[in-house]
């Protein structure tokens, strides 16, 4: 067998160039679209559709049958927006979000079905959260994976569910499909998510999504303390106070790629 025949080259160059037509697709692609657009043979198409659909980069769309990116596709661009644009605008509002409550502040996105902390601040003194940058949250547990995922269509919540279960950590954590759903009904509803110890007991949060420029959700603010800090009285009030915050950081985003 050839060198060529073992170079992965070409196949990654395939792979790369299917993506980049699918992102450009509204509608997606159906398998002959995708070969005859890129006058690929229609074996090789099937056979790189298919692992990229194994890995999550692609998906098919059950109600009409065609090609389209997905969510693995979605967190590798919320990951780059995050590791760039988005933690060097949201910096100055974490630190004055802190510093304005006395909570301890994270920045979020939603990777492979999980929240990831991209950036915290936190006071100084007792009432310490246990968490850090890079750490992952479940998302069913914690306001910041709830803000994260109530405001995602319907299919991509789909995929985000499919293969993660609900993870209990104590008796508080939502380990039902219609809880969750209640719960993000009520995320929508109110523009703030909550997690009243259901992650952790004896800690409470509360957050709020932040959109780009489009009203699409690519990452969410939330402030954690214990439950003296943090008494359910306040939600709405820390709720709105969120909100303003994570107006401000769209506004800066919108402003950034305008």
């Amino acid at each position: 067998m050839s060198h060529a025949e073992h170079d992965p080259a070409p196949s990654v160059l395939r792979a790369v160039t299917i993506l980049d037509l699918l992102a450009h697709s509204r509608r997606g692609r159906s398998l002959s679209g995708v070969s005859r657009s890129l006058s690929l043979p229609k074996s090789s198409t099937y056979r790189i559709l298919t692992a990229l659909m194994e890995s999550g980069h692609v998906v098919r769309d059950t109600r009409n049958k065609s090609l389209r990116l997905g969510f693995r596709i979605v967190s590798l661009g919320r990951a780059a927006l995050c590791d760039s644009l988005l933690r060097d605008v949201a910096r100055p509002f974490v630190v004055s979000l802190m510093r304005n409550t006395g909570l301890t502040v994270h920045l979020g996105v939603l990777d492979s079905g999980q929240a990831v902390i991209v950036d915290k601040e936190e006071p100084l003194g007792p009432g310490r959260v246990g968490t850090w940058v890079g750490r992952t949250l479940d998302v069913h547990s914690t306001a910041l994976g709830k803000a994260l995922v109530s405001f995602l269509p319907n299919h991509e919540l789909e995929l985000e569910f499919k293969v993660r279960g609900f993870i209990k950590h104590n008796q508080k954590t939502i380990v039902t499909r219609d809880r969750l759903e209640e719960a993000m009904r009520q995320v929508r509803e109110l523009g703030y998510s909550v997690d009243d110890e259901e992650d952790e007991l004896g800690v409470r949060c509360v957050g709020v999504p932040i959109t780009d420029g489009r009203g699409s959700v690519i990452a969410a603010l939330s402030a954690a303390g214990t439950t003296a800090q943090i008494p359910t009285y306040q939600f709405p009030f820390l709720g709105q106070t969120l909100k303003i915050y994570s107006a401000s950081i769209s506004a800066s985003l919108a402003a950034h790629t305008a």
